[in-house]
């Protein structure tokens, strides 16, 4: 292959996570050369999703990017008794293991980035279940739509009256620059608005927790902002705010991936990067690799994909994200949360007097994640240590202490970031930030942008992409083209027509 590839690009992009997809995918949808190379022999990198076999072995093979991975198996309770190491094994491939799963608002950055460049046609997502909270060691579902506040057994009329009044209040924020709550509660939490509105501690927890995930410390404006987004995100696709790709988020790169390669980007698996240099004024970089030396105007880079020469330019790798995973014959909550053995829920909890929080994804076999009859639950947390498991001690005890699913399997791992995020003033190679603790992909979306505009800043980042039957070579008849896009029995009919026609003797 190193004989076949062309030896200059515009761009070479290293690692195919998602910031370094969407970058390819933009420089090409603008016409640019690009090169996308990855040193596994997978897409995604460190936001891929794995079969349970794959996902075993990348934990017991640690790399730059994924450490202190370990994973256990469980015996099975009496009452799910088909379910043992064997059994879950025979179905590997129909697991689908996220490293860095995360959901996306209806209205959010992702969704309209997927809109806006046409890479929607390429993804599938499923709408979640249910947003949950825990209350008095109880989970219960937070009631999402005007529909849910009035059946919702949880709230006592009173207090779904008051949530409705909240809510309503919350989305009618900023249209009155000079309303009372703007001038009042400047500089001041959310949670004191919250208590000045009188609320109950029920709607305060649901509120606080479940729809603006705040903490006691978030401003006002915060909170108003974030309720508003939740809001905002509300009966677009489904009864919740928030949507799951189907069969994993490792989808998703790889959908930029695709509209890159449509438009010329060329791509290249299991191949390693040697080393990176570059003249005095850097207008031009020289990458080897795999005994050929390439060359580029620009270089982007994921984190774990810096050749070793270069990587302490951007400091230690250190802990990032702690992650449990764990693979269940029964799901969390009652049966309530899980009509239909659906259940594709999310959690958000929180410990330390809500000094450190962590995200729980469930998710069923209608997301394409799992076999039928099993649950995958994603458990997910800023890390403090190198122990992912203590790292979520505090979480995992809320869990299963008291809603306890039947656990088959559970394994721990550590995302890695570099200490300087930013591209380093060493080097003229930009480098992309390790997935950020959140639930949507904004932070992941802004990075993107933002290394685009630092290359291409003249140019607009991913506009949309045509549909096929929309694009016109050189030389054809675009009527004809529309023309072959009708269905066989039309076009048949059309055909017919034209010949009548020119039978016909018009008259002068």
């Amino acid at each position: 292959m190193s004989d076949d590839l062309p030896e200059e690009f515009d761009l070479i992009v290293l690692g195919t996570g998602f910031a370094e997809s969407c970058i390819a995918a933009a420089a090409s949808r603008i016409g640019k050369t690009v090169l996308h190379i990855d040193s596994h022999d997978y897409y995604g990198d460190v936001w891929n999703s794995f079969s349970l076999e794959a996902f075993n072995k990348l934990l017991d093979q640690p790399s730059s990017s994924l450490r202190n991975g370990s994973y256990t198996w469980h015996e099975p309770a009496e009452e799910a008794p088909s379910w043992t190491r064997e059994t879950l094994l025979e179905k590997s491939r129909r697991f689908s293991l996220d490293l860095s799963p995360r959901v996306a608002y209806s209205a959010g950055a992702l969704v309209q980035l997927l809109i806006k460049s046409n890479i929607c046609r390429y993804a599938e997502f499923r709408a979640l279940d249910h947003v949950c909270m825990l209350y008095n060691n109880e989970l219960v579902s937070v009631p999402c739509s005007r529909s849910d506040v009035f059946n919702t057994k949880t709230l006592t009329m009173v207090e779904k009256r008051l949530l409705m009044k909240f809510l309503t209040a919350c989305n009618d924020y900023g249209e009155d620059k000079c309303n009372e709550d703007a001038l009042a509660f400047r500089g001041r939490t959310f949670l004191e608005y919250l208590k000045a509105q009188r609320v109950t501690d029920k709607i305060a927890t649901c509120v606080m927790q479940a729809i603006a995930m705040c903490d006691a410390s978030s401003s006002f404006e915060t909170g108003m902002q974030r309720t508003q987004r939740f809001l905002a995100s509300l009966g677009r696709y489904g009864n919740t705010p928030f949507l799951f790709p189907m069969y994993g988020c490792g989808e998703l790169p790889q959908c930029f991936c695709r509209l890159c390669a449509v438009f010329g980007g060329i791509y290249c698996l299991k191949r390693s990067v040697d080393d990176i240099s570059w003249t005095p004024d850097a207008k031009e970089l020289l990458l080897s690799s795999a005994g050929k030396t390439l060359r580029a105007k620009h270089i982007v880079c994921a984190p774990g994909q810096l050749p070793a020469t270069l990587a302490p330019h951007y400091g230690q790798l250190q802990p990032h994200i702690s992650r449990g995973l764990f693979i269940a014959a029964s799901p969390l909550g009652n049966e309530e949360l899980n009509k239909g053995g659906g259940g594709v829920n999310l959690l958000r909890l929180l410990a330390d007097e809500g000094q450190r929080e962590a995200c729980l994804i469930q998710l069923s076999h209608y997301s394409g994640a799992c076999p039928a009859g099993l649950y995958i639950l994603h458990l997910t947390t800023p890390a403090f240590s190198e122990d992912p498991a203590a790292d979520l001690a505090d979480f995992t005890a809320q869990l299963f202490e008291t809603n306890a699913p039947q656990i088959l399997y559970s394994a721990y791992f550590t995302i890695t970031a570099p200490t300087n995020a930013n591209e380093s003033a060493a080097t003229p190679i930009y480098c992309t930030a390790a997935p950020a603790y959140e639930l949507d992909y904004d932070a992941a979306i802004a990075d993107a942008r933002h290394i685009f505009s630092q290359i291409y800043e003249n140019d607009d980042f991913l506009p949309r992409a045509p549909d096929p039957e929309e694009i016109v070579v050189d030389g054809e008849d675009p009527s004809a083209l529309n023309e072959h896009s009708l269905p066989e029995d039309l076009r048949a009919q059309l055909h017919d027509l034209q010949q009548a026609a020119q039978q016909m003797d018009i008259a002068e």
